[in-house]
């Protein structure tokens, strides 16, 4: 069953909510809720050649947001040239991750580091000042390790919960109990990230606003935290992978195309080739591909559904087609297979045919990427969790750490050789 009642207006609201404000919809089920502001995120925090840390506990051990992360700063920012690794450990508590930052992290000298802690440290119970102490001083740790090492940080909020887990015997208390302890993790990590002049993603505040909306919107019985209401499936990893993305001020430009259609010529940016042109058709060469994704629009389990919840294509994923001098009301536009029907002042303005056309030229070579970096990751939680903290590490670590570093290379070179550049067309017709 769908519900739509008020949804529009709660979606009016959402723009709100663009730069990590405190903002909530003025709906009753926000109103027990008060979100520290954060400050506003800066410009860009990469720079070329960033070797990026992704941390966290079983959520980030999932390899699910990790993967879109690495993904998206593979395709779409490659003149970047950004090497990720994820170093999820499942039930980990901030207090543990400091322990063993320096043996399973800092061997490989990062240059930025993202933090994902808060929804073990929370105990699964109502909030309490010593969680709070917990969570404060160990998280300050982590982020004075990483900055003593030179290491760029954004602090990652918690999510939150959909429902009590049956799994922890500990758990506590309600649901909204649980959600409003996780907020004042929350809050502690801005204060944090004010404190320490850090980057900060709101993972927190994303979750519990499109978690509600898409229930409204989409179906009672969609889990934006998972079915299990902690892990949260490909719809919920999108969102969290959008706020570390948006975090680190990436400016969302991945292609802009120019067909001017009085004389065929054609323009593209940085990352893009103009093999051929003419005022109906044009041929590019792509060496960046926007993130691709296709699948159920209603399912909490499906990257497509968690496109629809932020914006992500909008601020994150622009693969922009632009006409000059069209003259008709309205175009055809055929990109591979499939064909969209745009009014001139759309195509004036210009159309993200990333947003426009899920099935596209990329899906194919998208999907090599993908899969060699989700072969790369599976293998990081092994070297870390079952190599390093097993017997060959614990006796050998330094000849495990090589070893194992020449298993790990050649799966982040599978990665570059599946990337490789995508010719396409573009076919224009005046309706």
């Amino acid at each position: 069953m769908r519900f739509i009642p008020f949804t529009m207006a709660l979606i009016g609201s959402l723009s709100l909510l663009s730069a990590q404000t405190v903002t909530l919809p003025s709906h009753p089920y926000f109103a027990a809720f008060e979100l520290d502001r954060a400050a506003p995120p800066k410009t860009s925090l990469l720079k070329k050649g960033d070797r990026l840390a992704i941390c966290g506990d079983s959520i980030t051990e999932q390899k699910m947001y990790s993967r879109i992360m690495e993904c998206y700063l593979t395709v779409c920012v490659p003149e970047l040239d950004i090497t990720v690794r994820q170093f999820g450990w499942s039930g980990e508590r901030a207090p543990g991750f400091y322990q063993r930052m320096a043996n399973d992290v800092l061997r490989f000298n990062p240059t930025i580091a993202t933090t994902c802690y808060g929804m073990n440290d929370h105990r699964y119970q109502p909030y309490t000042e010593e969680i709070g102490r917990v969570y404060r001083e160990s998280s300050e740790a982590i982020i004075t390790t990483f900055k003593e090492h030179g290491i760029r940080v954004i602090q990652g909020a918690p999510g939150t919960v959909g429902k009590m887990p049956s799994w922890v015997r500990s758990a506590k208390g309600s649901v909204l109990d649980l959600n409003l302890g996780l907020m004042e993790l929350r809050n502690i990590d801005v204060a944090l990230a004010k404190k320490h002049q850090t980057g900060f993603a709101d993972v927190y505040q994303h979750m519990l606003v499109q978690g509600f909306v898409a229930q409204e919107r989409i179906d009672r019985d969609y889990m934006i935290t998972g079915k299990d209401g902690v892990h949260p499936g490909w719809a919920g990893q999108l969102v969290m992978a959008y706020a570390f993305l948006s975090a680190m001020g990436l400016d969302g430009n991945v292609a802009t195309i120019s067909l001017d259609l009085a004389n065929g010529r054609a323009s593209s940016s940085e990352g893009h080739e103009i093999q051929s042109s003419t005022p109906s058709k044009l041929t590019v060469k792509s060496y960046r591909y926007p993130l691709c994704a296709t699948g159920d629009l209603d399912s909490d389990n499906s990257i497509c559904s968690g496109m629809t919840l932020v914006p992500f294509n909008q601020n994150l994923n622009r693969f922009t087609l632009k006409l000059r001098n069209a003259r008709a009301q309205s175009y055809e536009v055929r990109w591979g297979s499939e064909t969209q029907i745009f009014s001139q002042a759309q195509l004036t303005a210009g159309v993200n045919l990333a947003d426009a056309f899920p099935s596209n030229p990329f899906n194919d070579a998208y999907t090599k990427v993908d899969k060699a970096v989700a072969a790369k990751q599976s293998y990081e939680t092994r070297q870390i969790k079952t190599l390093f903290h097993g017997p060959e590490g614990k006796n050998h670590p330094e000849l495990t750490a090589e070893l194992t570093e020449k298993v790990r290379l050649r799966l982040a070179k599978a990665i570059k050789s599946a990337f490789q550049p995508v010719t396409h067309t573009i076919r224009v017709k005046a309706l």
